[in-house]
């Protein structure tokens, strides 16, 4: 494959796991595909599939899965902890192998107008692709949810960018951008205290005056009871995996709470390089940068 795309839709479904399977072959039974891998969440009941494919085969097999939701996920049943609009809730698009972010961007926008075009589904371009400043964070466009979504869209500041000017009674709206490699971060705390959580992912968030490029929720686990910090870090190398770990652990020592542990979802190498350099302070042995080309296993790769 020339030009890769990597996308990783994120959908209103965890429970069903017939659901879950009958959306995941539409891409892991493509031979124009390469599936990577797929991940999901019960307190959040949401799930994600990570792929990679040419643009034309990411558009086609994106747009049937989102067709999948729209047929399978009943949004007014649904339950979880975790801030939704849709039964496909967001696309975010990544340029991964010999092609650029605008390039993502038109790949993002091709899969918004042709779903809803096929399924009169709202669609909403947020990030890198909105069309106005206040369509520019995710949480914004996302404000109110699939609950408050009805009379939302009746205010033309948010009229969708596709499709129709009202929420589909069932699927409500998909949200859609191009951006950079996202790292999921869960740090789960010693603590049942859920608003001890939610004032540390206040704090941490960009939207509410934290850093830059971290979106961050909290929740409950329903199995232990603890509570947890659920953070996208949306450029690791201008706000590292680090500094956000370090305020984590700061905020939380405030209140006389430790971290359990951390969890981290599909991430490339540079990734874990960096937090190796940060905290062990690591160089390579002749003083270099401690990069991704100083682990044995990718020249193997290549």
């Amino acid at each position: 494959m020339e030009k890769m795309m990597l996308l990783a839709p994120n959908f209103s479904e965890y429970k069903n796991r017939e659901v879950v399977d009958e959306i995941l072959d539409c891409f892991r039974k493509r031979d124009d595909l390469y599936f990577v891998n797929w991940q999901g969440d019960e307190t959040y009941n949401r799930f994600s599939p990570s792929y990679l494919g040419e643009p034309e085969a990411v558009i086609d097999a994106t747009v049937n899965a989102i067709g999948k939701g729209v047929a399978l996920i009943d949004m007014r049943k649904h339950k979880g902890q975790h801030p939704r609009m849709g039964a496909t809730d967001i696309i975010p698009v990544t340029p991964y192998k010999g092609c650029t972010m605008e390039e993502a961007q038109k790949v993002a926008h091709e899969i918004g107008r042709i779903a809803a075009e096929r399924f009169d589904l709202p669609i909403y371009m947020f990030g890198s692709c909105a069309s106005a400043p206040h369509r520019e964070k995710l949480s914004e466009v996302r404000k109110g949810e699939f609950e408050g979504l009805a009379e939302k869209i009746k205010d033309p500041l948010w009229k969708p960018d596709y499709g129709p000017a009202e929420m589909h009674p069932t699927a409500g709206a998909t949200l859609l951008t191009a951006m950079d490699f996202m790292v999921p971060l869960d740090v789960l705390l010693n603590s049942t205290d859920l608003d001890i959580a939610k004032d540390i992912a206040r704090q941490i968030r960009y939207s509410s005056g934290g850093y830059r490029d971290v979106m961050a929720i909290a929740a409950k686990h329903e199995d232990t009871g603890l509570v947890e910090v659920s953070m996208d870090l949306n450029d690791f190398r201008k706000t590292s995996v680090f500094k956000v770990l370090e305020s984590v652990k700061a905020l939380a020592g405030k209140y006389g709470v430790t971290v359990r542990s951390c969890s981290m979802g599909l991430v490339p190498m540079e990734v874990v390089c960096s937090i190796a350099r940060d905290y062990l302070n690591l160089t390579y042995l002749n003083g270099e940068d401690f990069t991704v080309d100083h682990i044995f296993e990718s020249h193997m790769i290549k």
